[in-house]
């Protein structure tokens, strides 16, 4: 159902026409105008963000120290005026300081190690992430362990921006945001610098 339709639904009271019609509106366009070019007078409703194959919805819902997480309290992005969230930019800068040798530019992975946009998408969930970057990975499958991915929980390059890298993943790998450096940031809070601040300093 298009927006338009979804509009003119609503506008009769029609309660049934609603029913099966967020997902399709999700993959739809936001802003799209009615017949004939004229933008539709019926506010739609609002639509429920992204859920990951896991079922997570991604959905912004509360901000804190400046960065945006979803109802569980799990970092999350947030587009607004084609703005990225200046914490979910942080990761883009984080991430290429620290993760990208590794895991190729914009979270695409490489021949050493996998697509971190992928992952944090498909496989891992925000827990077993952080349990990752900050305790490392070992390969035990060869009968002698090795470590294939340093641990990062002491260096606060790292760990201090965890969240940002995460949430900077999520919008890679939902197709948020294409690859290289975000167009449009949003401006940086005094409550991102003093959480910053303190966990760099402490």
């Amino acid at each position: 159902m298009t927006v338009p339709a979804l509009a003119s639904a609503l506008a009769i009271g029609s309660l049934v026409a609603l029913t099966g019609a967020i997902p399709a509106l999700a993959q739809s366009a936001p802003g799209n105008a009615a017949a004939g070019g004229a933008p539709a007078q019926t506010a739609a409703p609002v639509v429920p963000g992204p859920v990951l194959p896991s079922g997570m919805d991604i959905t912004p819902d509360h901000m804190e120290n400046g960065r945006w997480y979803n109802k569980d309290d799990i970092p999350t992005f947030k587009i607004e005026n084609g703005a990225l969230d200046f914490a979910s930019f942080s990761g883009y800068r984080r991430y290429h300081s620290e993760c990208h040798v590794c895991h190729g530019p914009d979270g695409e992975g490489s021949t050493y190690a996998p697509a971190l946009k992928n992952s944090v998408v498909n496989t891992i969930d925000y827990y077993a992430f952080q349990q990752t970057v900050a305790s490392g990975k070992q390969n035990v499958g060869t009968g002698q362990a090795n470590q294939v991915m340093p641990a990062f929980g002491t260096n606060k390059n790292v760990w201090c921006y965890v969240d940002d890298i995460y949430s900077y993943l999520l919008a890679r790998g939902t197709g948020a945001i294409p690859r290289g450096r975000p167009a449009s940031k949003a401006a940086k809070s005094d409550a991102f610098i003093a959480q910053e601040d303190s966990c760099m300093k402490g």
